[in-house]
């Protein structure tokens, strides 16, 4: 099993940025295919982006196409969501997810593909 730990969440006026991170506990994240999702009040956990685990194919949800970037660092053992050019409705806590893949190029957009959760980190943006 994998532990996740996401940070760098925070308060940013629109059109700011921020990077989030998630540190895994383990040393084999190259393993794992990982996606970040995110959870407004009152609603449905949704899909924002994926990476495989080789970092060879990425997919990220047409509401921040264009404006987050997805990567990972797997000797760090780190994932990375770069935020650019914030909307109001981007606010959220941020979950990272992860699940062993067996092949290098596979990614996954469903919740139910994903075993392993962080503890989720808020970002808040104001108008």
């Amino acid at each position: 099993q994998v532990q996740l730990v996401e940070t760098g969440g925070g308060l940013v006026q629109a059109g700011g940025s921020l990077r989030l991170s998630c540190a895994a506990s383990r040393r084999s994240l190259s393993t794992y295919a990982m996606a970040w999702f995110r959870q407004a009040p009152g609603k449905e956990r949704e899909f924002v982006s994926a990476i495989s685990r080789n970092a060879v194919s990425r997919y990220s949800a047409d509401s921040v196409r264009g404006r987050f970037t997805v990567s990972r660092d797997n000797p760090k053992n780190t994932l990375y969501l770069q935020m650019n050019s914030l909307k109001p409705e981007d606010t959220a806590v941020y979950y990272c997810a992860a699940r062993i893949s067996e092949f290098g190029g596979n990614y996954y957009i469903t919740r139910s593909d994903y075993p392993y959760w962080g503890q989720g980190t808020q970002v808040t943006v104001s108008s």
